[in-house]
């Protein structure tokens, strides 16, 4: 995956209509609706891309310097967990398995899931047009369904502001406390388990 893919160009992005900037875009004068249009739609492909791009980035980092994170962190200026879920993504999913009339934060919800798992679920976003809130919910039904109630015999002593805490997270996701603790838990085991895979 990494380093097999020849540098193609090294030329600036380019919009028909519009001049690329370190901090914003400047437009030509009298531009029509239709580019103006097609601007906001290639700028959506690169700042998609960009994440693609910083999640490879750190990666070829990573096996060819042993340099984790902090020079990341630098440079970019994003916060560790940020880049670390990039790198994760971008690790999980190998060019050949990037769908590209996805975004990555499809790639993102479906993640920790086994691999035949994940092109079930990206086939069925591509097919019905699934937009990441769309597949989000429906991953999250499928989850509550599928959830095994813990056995009576696991208990947790938490303090009344950690419960609040964890209750107004559950809320928010939309699922029962105990559902969102072992939703929360099964996605902590599982970037732990593809952090030591690697």
């Amino acid at each position: 995956m990494l380093g097999t893919e020849p540098v193609r160009s090294r030329r600036r992005f380019s919009f028909e209509g519009a001049e690329p900037l370190r901090v914003g875009l400047r437009f030509i004068a009298g531009m029509t609706f239709d580019r103006w249009v097609e601007v906001g739609r290639r700028v959506r492909a690169h700042e998609d891309a960009s994440l693609w791009w910083l999640g490879d980035w750190l990666n070829y980092g990573r096996q060819m310097y042993g340099d984790r994170y902090q020079r990341g962190i630098e440079l970019t200026g994003l916060e560790y967990q940020t880049l670390r879920n990039y790198a994760m993504v971008a690790r999980r999913f190998e060019l050949s398995r990037r769908r590209d009339k996805l975004s990555f934060q499809h790639h993102a919800e479906v993640c920790a899931l086994a691999s035949d798992a994940q092109e079930r679920w990206l086939d069925r976003c591509e097919r019905e047009h699934l937009t990441r809130n769309e597949l989000r919910y429906r991953l999250r039904n499928e989850r509550q369904r599928n959830t095994i109630p813990a056995p009576p015999s696991l208990r947790l002593s938490v303090d009344g502001e950690r419960r609040a805490l964890w209750l107004a997270a559950a809320s928010a996701s939309g699922v029962a406390l105990d559902a969102w603790i072992v939703h929360t838990l099964d996605a902590a085991a599982a970037s732990t388990r593809l952090m030591n895979a690697v």
